[in-house]
């Protein structure tokens, strides 16, 4: 049960950080947080661990917080910000990318300890963060629209989970699939690769109910550079 309770801290522990980003800087904070958040995802993605009784990826939560960034943004700011931060994640990622490829060309000195490690997870950045780009802006700018469609239908401030939940949810599937297809396409056995994605959108979908109440509280703060004087 260790996973399971570490993985139960570490969610908790995502989502505080992200209010507490927010509470101190704002959007700032927030757009910040889904730069950091996408670049970590997909070096702890490289790590499978066991929980719950399933093969998973790690990395899931920490993905997951960005779509309650974009949430928030879009609930409070508007789609137009919310799609900033999309688009900056997307950019953050793809700078980590280009700017590792060129750090493992170079050849590593005498006394270097740390290239071996370096090629073996970021060897295999190329494959995931092409998958993850692909997934993310499909499932983000998914999630967008669908949290906007729903504000419509649901606009009370009560209504806030249905326009969370149900726009992570739908949006984390497609995510999930094309992600997992692209990833880990000949990386595993099928059956495998199947545990995987099953075992991931289950992740990303616990992870998601948990996030609702971490957005009503995002609603009910004033970020400090928002305050008047």
């Amino acid at each position: 049960m260790f996973n399971e309770f570490l993985g139960l801290g570490f969610v908790v522990a995502n989502f505080a950080m992200l209010i507490i980003m927010y509470k101190f800087f704002g959007k700032s904070g927030l757009f910040a947080w889904v730069a950091m958040s996408t670049i970590l995802a997909n070096i702890q993605v490289t790590k499978t661990i066991e929980i719950i009784g399933l093969t998973a990826t790690l990395g899931n939560s920490l993905y997951a917080s960005t779509f309650l960034a974009t949430d928030i943004l879009n609930e409070k700011y508007g789609k137009k910000e919310a799609k900033k931060a999309v688009w900056l994640g997307f950019s953050a990622l793809l700078v980590m990318v280009i700017a590792m490829q060129f750090g493992l060309q170079f050849i590593p000195g005498e006394s270097d300890f740390a290239h071996g490690s370096l090629e073996t997870i970021f060897g295999l950045v190329p494959q995931i963060a092409f998958a993850s780009m692909i997934a993310y802006l499909a499932s983000q700018h998914i999630d967008v629209l669908i949290f906007s469609a729903l504000r419509k239908i649901f606009p009370k401030d009560s209504q806030f989970w249905i326009r969370n939940n149900g726009s992570t949810l739908l949006s984390q599937l497609l995510d999930t699939l094309i992600f997992t297809s692209i990833a880990f396409y000949g990386l595993f056995p099928f059956d495998v690769w199947i545990q995987i994605f099953i075992s991931t959108y289950i992740l990303k979908f616990i992870v998601s109910i948990l996030d609702t109440p971490f957005g009503y509280l995002a609603k009910m703060i004033t970020p400090n550079d928002e305050k008047r004087v």
